[in-house]
């Protein structure tokens, strides 16, 4: 990820913190669009977002042995990430406590690898119902996420730990707004797009910049670590789990 002239649009933002999940971001209205495959990137403000979801997915045995597990709480165990549609392959995935895009979450990043928050104002381990959220650097440190805002709804991400393999499948595109605190509760949330509801299924984002989609519109904000507006999430539910 990049910013304006040169700098990174990292996975971190020191801001973060009173506003849910950004320190000193601007109230505005929430930014998130759900996005059909191959829909042209469109951060127009919106209220809510609906899955574009796989018919089958519903009906997955796997669905309700991941919705029948308890929450458990922070962890430090590392993980492997593997998204086969766009080619990445064993990304580490190191765990911290702390929240999406904090400073420590961008030093991870930095090195090119992803970042999972964990705990209070993070998100849960792999296989666990809620929200396991995952940042990694779109056009800076080797670009992990390059081709994220590719994946398409019914692609498959795998997340290798402890032994077992969490095989989740993308039902939605988020667009989310950093200048907005309200937008990035969308991301953060145990329900993500839907703040405040009882998780009950586990669930994964994986979130990058959206740098250059913002500076095509001439959207050069930025935050304190380079950060632009606009972040692109894809939204996964976890389908089944096998052993490693």
């Amino acid at each position: 990820m990049m910013a304006r002239s040169g700098s990174r649009c990292s996975a971190g933002s020191a801001r973060m913190a009173l506003c849910v999940l950004l320190v000193g971001c601007g109230a505005g209205t929430p930014a998130i669009t759900a996005h059909a495959p191959g829909a042209e990137f469109n951060p127009r403000p919106a209220s809510a977002t609906n899955a574009a979801r796989d018919p089958s997915i519903g009906r997955s045995p796997s669905v309700a042995l991941a919705s029948a597990r308890p929450a458990r709480g922070p962890s430090q165990s590392d993980a492997l990430l593997s998204i086969p549609s766009i080619g990445v392959r064993g990304l580490p995935v190191v765990s911290y406590v702390g929240h999406a895009d904090d400073l420590r979450g961008t030093r991870i990043a930095d090195g090119g690898l992803a970042a999972s928050p964990r705990g209070p104002l993070g998100g849960v381990a792999p296989g666990d119902v809620g929200n396991l959220i995952i940042t990694g650097h779109r056009t800076s440190a080797g670009g992990p996420f390059r081709r994220l805002p590719s994946v398409r709804v019914g692609a498959h991400i795998l997340v290798s730990s402890g032994g077992r393999v969490f095989d989740y499948l993308v039902i939605q595109t988020m667009v989310i707004s950093f200048r907005s605190s309200a937008s990035l509760a969308l991301q953060s949330a145990a329900v993500p797009g839907h703040p405040g509801r009882r998780a009950t299924r586990a669930m994964v984002t994986l979130s990058t910049c959206a740098t250059p989609e913002d500076h095509a519109r001439r959207d050069y904000w930025t935050d304190a670590l380079g950060n632009p507006e606009h972040r692109i999430d894809k939204v996964g539910m976890l389908v089944a789990i096998r052993p490693e």
